[in-house]
Order: C-alpha cells, then structure tokens, then sequence
C-alpha cells in the first residue's frame, strides 16, 4: 500500500492523458460505425451504376478538403497546403493536385422552378378543385392560368412556356388545346434520373445535416425523429407505410403553404433555407443478418 501510494502522484498525472486516449479510441470506433451505416446504402447506389474505387476516392477527397477548408474559415483563417494536409490526413501532393473534372452538376433541388410551380399548383388545387385544368394563359389578367402560377411561382425569373415543356416532359402535367392539366400528386420526377439523383442528394444531405448538426452541437437541436419497430411481417410494414403516406399529405399541404408565404413575403437579400420531409423504410431483416454475419466472419481474429 505505501509504495503504491509512494507513486500516485505520477500515476494520477498518467492516467487522465491516457483515458483520454481511450476515450478519444472509443469515439473514433462510434463515428466509424455511424459513417459504415451511412455509407451502405450509397456505396450500393455507386455499385448499380458501375462507380468504382478511384471515382469514391476521389470524391471523398475533394469533399474532405471541402470541409476542411470551410472548418478553417469558420475561424477566421484562410488555410495554407499545410493546415489543410494536417486536419484531413492527405498528403501535400495530394491536397496541391486537387482538380475537379468538368462535369454537368446536379440541379438544386430548391432552385427549381418546375418544382416550385408544380407546389404551388398542388396549393391551389387543394382549395379548388377546379384549378386541375389552367388555360396556358388568360385573356382576363386576374383569372387563373399557368402562366401566372409559373410566374407567381419563379417571380418571373423564369418563362411560363419552359416550365410547362419540362412538367410535360417528366410526365407531371398535360398539355392540349391551350390548356394545362395537373398529372401529379406531388415533385417527384421519377421517369428522369437526373432529378431523381438531385433528390437523393439534397434529402440525404439535409437529413444527415439535421442528424450531425444534433450529435456535434453548437446549435439549437433540430427536429430529428423516428419511430421504428422490428420483428413484424413485410404485411404490416406495408400497412404502416401506407398510414405514413396518408398523414404526410396533410402536414405536406401545410409546410408548403406556410414556406410559400414566407417565400413571397421574403425580402431581396434573405438567404435562409428550409427543408422538412418525412421517410420510411422497411424490409425483411434477415438480409441484414446476413451481411454482418458476413462481415464479421471478414474480419481477422483480435490478437491475443
């Protein structure tokens, strides 16, 4: 007991710095578990379109030093090969030949004018039914017409004819006689990849955002909630996704009214944005088992 004690004070000096450490190993275990669940899903995304190795490599760097410049400026500095080397792990000669490839960008999301038209048709439509079918445009300047909901919509920023032409394109509205009519019950541009892409993008983001935003704090904590369940047959999954759907097209209607406001409402130079969705999803667990029986079976055995 007296030589144990002979050397506590050493030992009592040790021994935070090195809790740390394992606390600070424990951590990085987390986030590394929370980014491989992250990750499944997009990394099956890249596999179904033929996207290998050195493309993901790629982005993930460009991203990293993304982020890791604008960490820096949020501390008011300007970050030189070096700091930017230090906080993402890449080496110089890395972070020195970084070029990104021309390339055709995805579309925000937010920016569309289709997107924006089509909400505020939807809008309309719930307080009028009537309003499915708009002339293109009115010889009376006060009725209704697509021209002025495109218009109202973009605030004129872009023509009623080249929002019509791409609606009708991706299969969401009609056009005949002069007139257009709704053939959708909400943005969802499922017959065009590219859209659908830019959807993915921007409703990951954002929630991945809400959820990190959360866990690293800072901030007011934002909404960020689920409800789940397991051990239940795909039948009532179903059924539940259905009641999911039903609820959501209610607090849909109201979000959009409330953001149209806001958006009409808004001065020149607000820049602020908003995104509030909902998601479910489901199926059946036992793939799941299977691939972290696979997984662990990958791993190599700890050392004794």
């Amino acid at each position: 007991m007296t030589s144990r004690r002979a050397g506590s004070k050493n030992a009592k000096m040790r021994m935070p710095h090195h809790r740390m450490a394992q606390a600070r190993e424990g951590q990085v275990g987390w986030v590394l578990g929370a980014l491989e669940r992250v990750l499944r899903p997009l990394v099956r995304l890249a596999l179904s379109f033929g996207i290998k190795h050195p493309q993901l490599e790629g982005v993930l760097r460009d991203v990293l030093l993304d982020e890791a410049r604008r960490a820096w400026l949020a501390q008011g500095t300007e970050p030189n090969i070096s700091q930017l080397s230090v906080t993402t792990g890449l080496n110089r000669k890395a972070v020195t030949s970084k070029v990104r490839e021309e390339e055709v960008p995805l579309p925000q999301t937010e920016m569309s004018a289709e997107a924006r038209t089509l909400t505020l048709w939807l809008q309309m439509l719930a307080d009028d039914p009537a309003l499915r079918a708009l002339p293109i445009t009115a010889a009376d300047e006060g009725a209704p017409s697509f021209e002025s909901v495109a218009r109202r919509a973009s605030r004129g920023n872009v023509h009623h004819r080249a929002i019509l032409d791409e609606l009708v394109r991706l299969n969401m509205a009609t056009e005949r006689d002069g007139v257009a009519k709704l053939a959708a019950q909400g943005f969802v541009p499922a017959t065009d990849l590219k859209g659908m892409l830019s959807f993915l993008g921007d409703n990951a983001r954002d929630h991945l955002s809400a959820s990190v935003s959360n866990t690293v704090g800072g901030k007011p904590p934002l909404l960020e909630r689920s409800v789940f369940a397991s051990g239940i047959s795909l039948e009532e999954c179903e059924r539940i996704h259905r009641l999911a759907r039903e609820r959501w097209d209610g607090l849909h209607d109201e979000m959009a009214r409330e953001m149209r406001q806001a958006y009409e409402s808004a001065d020149k130079t607000d820049s602020a944005r908003i995104r509030v969705g909902i998601y479910a999803y489901f199926e059946d667990a036992a793939g799941e088992l299977d691939s972290a029986k696979i997984a662990s079976a990958s791993r190599p055995d700890p050392k004794p």
